[in-house]
């Protein structure tokens, strides 16, 4: 569906935003992209249905490079592809109702079909008694959803949203999330959300980018990035999840044992294999810490744990890993 092939973006005081990347977003998936502030992200997605024009690169959207069209061909192209943003971006000036008619009134829809379309989103995202209303009476929560059922107006393909819910409060968020899961399902869209807050993307992600400077350091499957992230900012986002710290610092002085990170998948995380590995290979384990998440793909689970016979990591590394357990060793 999206493929981006050595995108660069250099702004005209020089600075890189975007430094060679590629990547490739499948049909009707949700692909996180997220970095911290100022590390490319918004440029990157800006990119893609040429609000910013790329300084090298290309980005083809089924098939078709959209780098290389004209203003027309260009034009044609944004039909299928809409974008959300943290600030809304609503006209102020008009009602609900003309704020999701308006791109319908751009593409000369007939006003009966306009009318019409506007009542089935607006029943659709559950704003219906918000008809007449103007977005200075909207919570933020309601007011996303306007730009979502804006958004979805025209029939896209493809939805774009740039940091859709990180001017909102976690139930509106959690609400947002879930109004962007049933649209993919439901409308078999594509969507690419750029955000800094790993916590949507373990919500509704089916893959995840970490960009940095740039450039992407680290991409996978979300179950992949939580069980098994490769990178220290990978690890930073985890580390900022509610009760998650299982990338703090583990003295030698209050542990003198061997640290080992194990990270369990939906289908491993009730497995007892601690009480298994003690009782078979007659070892001490100490537990430092836990934590068992709930992401889109299911259940993960994480485990700190001490090794203190040091003699012995390996054959505790081995027995863990033919049970499909992921072992990382800290210290």
């Amino acid at each position: 569906m999206i493929k981006i092939e050595n995108l660069v973006k250099v702004y005209d005081n020089g600075l890189k935003a975007v430094n060679n990347i590629s990547l490739e977003v499948k049909k009707g998936e949700i692909f996180g992209i997220i970095g911290m502030s100022g590390a490319g992200k918004s440029s990157l997605i800006r990119c893609i249905n040429r609000l910013e024009s790329p300084t090298e690169g290309n980005i083809f959207i089924d098939g078709k490079d959209i780098v290389t069209m004209n203003k027309k061909e260009l034009k044609e192209a944004r039909k299928n592809m809409t974008m959300i943003f943290q600030s809304f971006n609503l006209f102020y000036q008009k009602s609900v109702y003309d704020n999701i008619a308006y791109p319908l009134k751009i593409n000369k829809w007939k006003k009966k079909d306009i009318d019409k379309r506007v009542k089935t989103l607006l029943e659709y995202v559950n704003l219906s008694d918000k008809i007449h209303e103007y977005p200075a009476n909207l919570s933020g929560g309601q007011k996303q959803r306007v730009a979502i059922a804006r958004a979805l107006a025209v029939q896209p393909k493809i939805l774009l949203c740039d940091e859709a819910t990180s001017a909102l409060d976690p139930q509106s968020t959690k609400s947002i999330l879930e109004l962007l899961l049933r649209i993919r399902d439901e409308f078999n869209l594509t969507i690419v959300l750029i955000t800094h807050q790993m916590e949507v993307v373990k919500s509704v992600c089916d893959r995840a980018a970490v960009i940095e400077d740039g450039k992407i350091i680290e991409q996978n499957t979300v179950l992949e990035l939580f069980t098994s992230p490769k990178t220290a900012t990978t690890k930073k986002f985890i580390e900022t999840l509610p009760q998650f710290e299982d990338y703090v610092d583990y003295p030698e002085q209050d542990y003198p044992g061997s640290i080992l990170r194990l990270g369990f998948t939906k289908d491993t995380t009730t497995s007892p294999v601690i009480s298994e590995l003690i009782r078979q290979k007659n070892i001490d384990i100490n537990i430092i810490s836990g934590n068992i998440d709930k992401i889109k793909e299911g259940k993960v689970g994480h485990l700190i744990v001490e090794v203190f016979e040091k003699d012995k990591v390996d054959e505790v590394k081995s027995f863990l890993e033919e049970r499909k357990i992921l072992v990382e060793e800290v210290n």
